[in-house]
């Protein structure tokens, strides 16, 4: 009982600064200078610059789709110092003294394809990282040169199938497993097509071509092999090349305390319901070396931005602590993305999202966990335990995480087309578009000031249908009663991408929700909407009920705890659904259950046991985290 509360100290250390989120190792690195304003090229510029140097078209587009979407990200560089949207990279000598051996590059050189575009192309460096025509000049002469070194044939006529080796050396791995999962991405993406407006407002179209590659130029690359997967201890899927780093579960102090997780059975010691999205506040290698720390939390899995090279740290079996509420523990594997919430794009890179969702594709087929926002959450997602827990709740991976595209590589796109009409009772998802919404968001660097305008992935909530209301209220986040604020980590007053709520009332263009006990309005205009209608079920109280209490988990009753188990006191939040509100159902099935964990390798006879409950509850839609109520308090209905 010991070891306990140091954790939930660490965690709320972690929590409480308005710029921390998940693992928290300080500030971020310095950044780079800002280039100038970038120059804008559509499908003209890469069917020039793949006549010029003599690389099929639909290869070209492809490798630049996997690298950028096509975006130039506004001449910001990413982690790796890549620009443009061929992600041409050139690292500074600070960037190159920071390689550690572990880092999935296997020089600095690789890192250097700038310098490389510069001399086959003659452009100087500054031009290559500004003008996005020039960018895709030079990343068509750097997959040329590679084609060459091969000793492959060139000429916008050749057969994509024959670019495979060219296609793997684009991607600057460090093995021959990365170089191989990059380049099937590139031809997954030639398979399917791509079609989409660029943060420049260029509308570009990759028409589908079915191809076969010739893998066996793999050969050809002057790489190590890699991680093998059949000879591994990993749970990934085999073309994420993942490594195995565990977290340490050993007993340390002399109170009895251990770190840094919990052995378990899953699923035969608690379901696992879902899969949550952090980002680590740290560069990678820090966080690796917290999760070795035995004093320290632990999450499951670790994925670097620059490549998406992943590592596991603790079996999904086990119970990692990792979400700041021991419900979910016990009910999700936690994924930790390298990068600064606050900084967005800059890390959350195409690179990182794609073996995200690889992984995540694979857990949810593995166990079970259906692919929608309810399921595979946020780190913000998650609800307080009790009420005092409800301020410091983490709010990473926060306003700039990509949900609409993360969902697309998922397989499971949020869906923003409905034959349903929209009105008071009906569902509604909130899809609002991620590069051209780009919301007032302040606090980002310094306090007071207003955040570098990006693409955000919610819309905010005002108290009525008026541009200037103010925002709506969160009690739990705001106890004195304040509206909502504009701030980097106040999610209070947001309804992020595939979020679901129940229309309470519309007037015009604004729609009213139901949200944290009250209405919440927003802007979905008939031309431009942002909400769009579905069917399912939604929770409203019992006839009679006046209010009807809002849990942050779903513990058992006291009579389930057997003898020599304290009960753990099932505490309403905050929050109360008022009669005559409605929230969408997320989840009819969860499990009613209390792991008990409290010692070191369960040395008491009462550890490591799973208490099941008889009292049900249901997983619901409520404010911008999911919550949980007893299914004797509501009445389940379709909805309207």
């Amino acid at each position: 009982m010991l070891r306990r509360p140091k954790i939930l100290a660490a965690l709320a250390a972690v929590a409480v600064p308005t710029a921390l989120v998940g693992v928290s190792l300080g500030s971020p690195p310095a950044e780079a200078s800002q280039p100038g304003t970038p120059g804008v090229a559509g499908q003209s510029a890469y069917s020039a610059a793949a006549a010029k140097y003599g690389v099929p078209e639909q290869v070209l587009l492809a490798v630049s789709y996997a690298e950028s979407r096509w975006d130039d990200h506004a001449g910001a560089p990413s982690t790796t110092g890549g620009y443009g949207p061929m992600h041409l990279t050139g690292l500074g000598a600070s960037e190159v003294a920071d390689l550690s051996g572990k880092q999935k590059v296997a020089t600095a050189e690789s890192l250097q394809t700038l310098k490389k575009a510069s001399e086959l192309t003659g452009l100087d460096q500054s031009t290559l990282r500004t003008d996005t025509t020039a960018n895709i000049d030079g990343g068509a002469a750097v997959l040329a040169s590679y084609q060459k070194s091969l000793g492959l044939p060139t000429g916008a006529t050749t057969s994509a199938a024959d670019w495979y080796g060219a296609v793997a050396s684009y991607a600057e791995a460090g093995d021959k497993v990365g170089a191989a999962g990059f380049a099937d991405d590139v031809y997954s993406i030639l398979a399917k097509g791509a079609a989409r407006t660029t943060n420049t407002g260029q509308q570009i179209v990759m028409p589908a071509l079915a191809v076969t590659p010739d893998k066996a130029q793999l050969s050809k690359l002057s790489l190590p092999a890699g991680v093998q997967p059949s000879t591994s201890n990993v749970e990934c899927p085999p073309s994420l090349g993942c490594e195995w780093l565990p977290a340490p579960y050993s007993e340390f102090g002399t109170a009895g305390d251990y770190g840094n997780h919990d052995l378990a059975n899953r699923p035969k010691t608690g379901k696992i319901n879902y899969i949550v999205i952090h980002d680590t506040e740290g560069t990678w290698q820090g966080v690796l070396n917290l999760v070795q720390d035995p004093t320290y939390v632990s999450w499951n899995y670790t994925m670097r931005s620059s490549d998406g090279h992943t590592w596991q740290h603790v079996k999904a079996k086990d119970v990692a602590w990792h979400a700041g509420n021991w419900y979910v523990n016990m009910h999700s594997i936690g994924i930790e993305h390298e990068g600064f919430a606050p900084q967005g794009a800059t890390w959350f890179t195409e690179s990182l999202y794609r073996n995200s969702a690889k992984l995540v594709r694979y857990l949810a087929v593995k166990n079970d966990i259906p692919l929608d926002r309810a399921h595979i959450i946020g780190h913000d997602q998650v609800p307080g335990t009790v009420p005092s827990t409800v301020r410091g709740m983490h709010w990473d991976p926060g306003p700039y995480w990509d949900w609409e595209h993360y969902f697309d590589l998922l397989g499971a796109p949020i869906h923003g087309q409905s034959p349903y009409p929209l009105r008071a009772g009906s569902i509604v998802t909130i899809k609002p578009g991620f590069a051209h919404n780009v919301q007032v968001v302040s606090n980002c660097d310094a306090p007071g000031t207003p955040c570098k305008p990006q693409g955000t992935n919610f819309v905010y909530l005002r108290q009525s249908p008026d541009d200037n209301a103010p925002l709506v209220k969160d009690l739990g986040l705001h106890p004195d009663g304040s509206a909502g604020t504009t701030d980097v980590s106040d999610m209070g007053s947001r309804a992020a991408a595939g979020s679901q709520y129940v229309v309470a009332e519309r007037q015009g263009d604004w729609v009213a929700v139901w949200y944290l006990g009250a209405k919440g309005w927003f802007k979905s205009p008939v031309s431009d909407a942002v909400a769009f209608a579905k069917p399912g079920l939604v929770v409203k109280p019992k006839a009679g009920r006046t209010s009807v209490p809002v849990y942050g988990r779903a513990y058992p009753e006291q009579a389930a705890y057997p003898a020599g188990i304290p009960y753990q006191t099932v505490t309403p939040l905050q929050y109360t659904i008022g009669e005559g509100q409605a929230y969408p159902v997320a989840d009819l099935s969860i499990e009613t259950d209390y792991y008990r964990a409290v010692t070191f390798d369960g040395q008491a006879p009462a550890d490591h046991v799973q208490v099941l409950g008889k009292d049900k509850y249901y997983e619901i839609w409520f404010g911008h985290r999911m919550a949980y109520v007893r299914a004797a308090d509501v009445d389940v209905r379709p909805a309207v």
